[in-house]
């Protein structure tokens, strides 16, 4: 495992920092199947994202975890921008880089991701095909999420207040030279609607998993892409890639799985359901993690190789 850092292809200014995990034995003359792991909304490679990858590695993968342009130790300004469409140009960005490590197998990349990293990383794959295999875990379609809540409870339309405040916000940040922020996750436990959400506080801003580099908050003026971004879009036509969806059942994300599901247009598809776990346990609650691991490795294994 090592910390590196690379130019992202997709804006040279910006420099990607990421953590590489190399199998038990790893021999540099030999080349290895190897997995992109994406990180939430909000989250950092050190968190949930790190995780996976570790554990992952240990299967015989080459794994990277990294961070977001605009976030984490990653370059780029405007700091903490959630922008889906370069969270998405990431995923591609972080497999150019693979692609010029001489231990990569380029036939043999796959890639996953942990709630609004997974659909972004669905994304990634409708859009290229050198991602050959696509694992999910909670996932979330970020779009979906602000337009229509984490219950699912809210009409499309509902959202133009959120399109209206990201817009005001870029007024605003053009007039004061500032960024307006707004929320990732609950930044107070009181802020926290249910048990569940309580949980994301409590993984971002406790020793359960806080981490200097990720600040919990998201600029404002994302909010003007995230409306109307559909991390799945045209996955009935392109998404044919080997596909596993992992969520809990408690998860009050799981409609965004099952949508997913639905929707991908691949003969190849499976869905787990982590009995008693809702989206936060599958962050770093050890058995329900190694669960979903050990649904994920076989299932790569067999689509990419071991």
């Amino acid at each position: 495992m090592g910390k590196i850092s690379f130019t992202n292809t997709n804006n040279p200014g910006i420099e990607m920092s990421a953590v590489i995990n190399f199998p038990e034995g790893f021999d540099e003359n030999l080349t290895y199947p190897a997995i992109v792991v994406s990180h939430p909304g909000g989250g950092v490679k050190e968190q949930t994202a790190g995780t996976y990858a570790a554990k992952l590695a240990e299967q015989g993968f080459i794994t990277i975890a990294y961070d977001a342009s605009y976030q984490g130790e990653s370059g780029g300004e405007l700091r903490q921008l959630e922008n889906p469409y370069i969270r998405t140009e990431d995923v591609s960005a972080v497999i150019d880089h693979l692609t010029t490590l001489p231990y990569v197998d380029n036939e043999r990349i796959g890639a996953m991701g942990i709630c609004a990293g997974a659909g972004y990383t669905a994304n990634a794959a409708i859009n290229d095909r050198r991602i050959k295999a696509v694992g999910t875990v909670s996932a979330v379609n970020i779009g979906s999420m602000f337009r229509n809540g984490w219950d699912n409870n809210v009409r499309n339309e509902g959202a133009l207040p959120f399109i209206e405040a990201g817009s005001g916000a870029r007024t605003a940040d053009a007039a004061s030279g500032g960024l307006s922020q707004m929320p990732m996750a609950p930044l107070k436990e009181e802020d926290a609607p249910n048990e569940e959400l309580r949980q994301a506080w409590e993984y971002y801003h406790t020793q359960r998993a806080q981490c200097e580099t990720a600040p919990g908050y998201g600029t404002l003026r994302s909010l003007t892409q995230l409306i109307t971004y559909d991390a799945y879009n045209f996955a009935e036509s392109y998404l044919t890639q080997p596909l596993q969806i992992v969520a809990g059942s408690e998860a009050g994300s799981k409609w965004m799985s099952d949508d997913l599901f639905e929707r991908a247009a691949s003969a190849d598809k499976a869905f787990h359901v982590v009995e008693g776990s809702n989206h936060m346990q599958l962050y770093d609650g050890e058995q329900y993690v190694d669960e979903a691991v050990n649904v994920l490795s076989p299932f790569f294994q067999d689509k990419i190789g071991g």
